[in-house]
């Protein structure tokens, strides 16, 4: 691809297999490098703490309008964003959020205790996916007859993406869409018996004067859905992972489990679970020493951001007295992530749970794990044994 003469050369490649091979350390070397980066693919990517901070607080400049499909409401800009994050808000309200953890636990732990003990167990499969697709269930209220066919879409997803296979991304996104369709559907046909649930509620939810569209529903749901199950599940296994190969803090943890809070933040800090978010400029821009023009792909690089040593001194060094408000896991201004909450609780008590119902967590003999590639995070496979 030759570069147009408005565009410039491209300062690294996303896709090499030495930045798919390892992303982290990847991302760590172009920070230090060129730590505003144009590529052909992700357009300019940054990569320091200072200019995510930047564009995510400046969103009359940085917009998130990167894309022609609605999303609501992680894909608008003020004014319209804001009374759709405020609905989207209400469901996250921390009165509901509680009300969830004892189902919460009761998932957790019956996850745990169907885990096989003193043999090799992929804990991507074995449990990540798996509470991942059971807990988005129980939260939104959808049947456990999805349980299976979500699953199924979400190995269909990861494969498609590993082959970076546009054409059957495409339909894997319109198969979803069709779940969601049904319910909606579902519930329509119900009326007043329709369950008590947070999908019901959005079938009765206004904006302004008139009631949420269909195609508004279906991609606040997706956005929910879609998000929480590639996260979440790449949040169990990073955090698993760690606590795996850190036999002396997942002793510590054990002991403490009010250490789990801080401890979760910094492990997902250490190792994001999501790798980036685009933003398009709407004006030209200096950032990092670069010119950036108008109408310009932007990724914001969660996972250099905050391994920033201008920020966290040395990005592997594991510590709980961090000054939470750096930490870029759960994003920042407008656009902060509204289930935080309700992600922070999900992975406190699966921990809590795995730990309880366990003795130890090891790396299984023999077998490395396999990371994620673009655009997912964590592990594709994570062999280990639990005792």
């Amino acid at each position: 691809m030759h570069p147009t003469p408005d565009k410039p050369q491209p300062d690294w490649d996303p896709r090499s297999e030495a930045v798919l091979s390892d992303q982290i350390k990847a991302y760590d070397e172009m920070r230090q490098r060129c730590p505003v980066a144009y590529s052909g693919y992700l357009g300019w990517s940054l990569f320091r703490h200072e200019d995510v901070v930047r564009a995510l607080d400046d969103h009359n400049t940085f917009s998130s309008v990167v894309s022609s499909h609605l999303s609501v409401p992680s894909g608008m800009d003020p004014p319209r964003h804001t009374a759709y994050r405020r609905l989207v808000e209400r469901h996250f309200e921390p009165g509901r959020v509680g009300a969830f953890e004892p189902l919460c636990r009761t998932i957790s732990a019956e996850l745990v205790s169907t885990l096989q003990r003193n043999v090799e167990i992929d804990l991507v499969t074995q449990l990540a996916q798996r509470f991942a697709v059971r807990i988005q269930c129980a939260f939104l209220g959808w049947p456990d007859a999805l349980h299976a066919p979500l699953l199924a879409w979400v190995g269909k997803n990861h494969e498609a993406t590993l082959a970076r296979d546009t054409a059957a991304m495409a339909a894997i996104a319109l198969e979803f869409d069709g779940y969601i369709r049904d319910l909606l559907e579902a519930r329509r046909k119900a009326g007043a018996a329709a369950p008590d649930d947070i999908t019901t509620d959005l079938l009765h939810e206004r904006i302004g004067e008139r009631p949420l569209n269909h195609e508004e529903i279906v991609s606040i749901l997706r956005n929910w859905t879609v998000g929480e199950l590639g996260t979440i599940t790449a949040c169990v296994g990073i955090l698993v992972h760690y606590l795996a190969q850190n036999a002396q803090l997942q002793r510590r943890l054990r002991e403490d489990p009010g250490m789990l809070p801080a401890a979760i933040d910094e492990i997902l800090r250490l190792h994001a679970p999501l790798i980036a978010n685009r933003r398009v400029t709407t004006g030209p821009v200096e950032i990092g020493g670069r010119r950036i023009a108008a109408g310009e792909r932007v990724t914001l690089i969660w996972a250099s951001a905050n391994r920033d040593e201008a920020v966290f001194g040395d990005p592997d060094e594991f510590r709980l007295d961090r000054d939470p408000d750096e930490n870029l896991l759960y994003g920042r201004g407008i656009h902060v992530c509204p289930g935080a909450q309700l992600a922070r609780l999900e992975l406190r008590v699966v921990m809590e749970e795995l730990l309880k119902g366990t003795s130890e967590i090891v790396p299984a003999s023999g077998r490395q794990p396999v990371l994620a590639i673009y655009p997912a995070s964590g592990f594709s496979a994570l062999p280990l044994r639990i005792a």
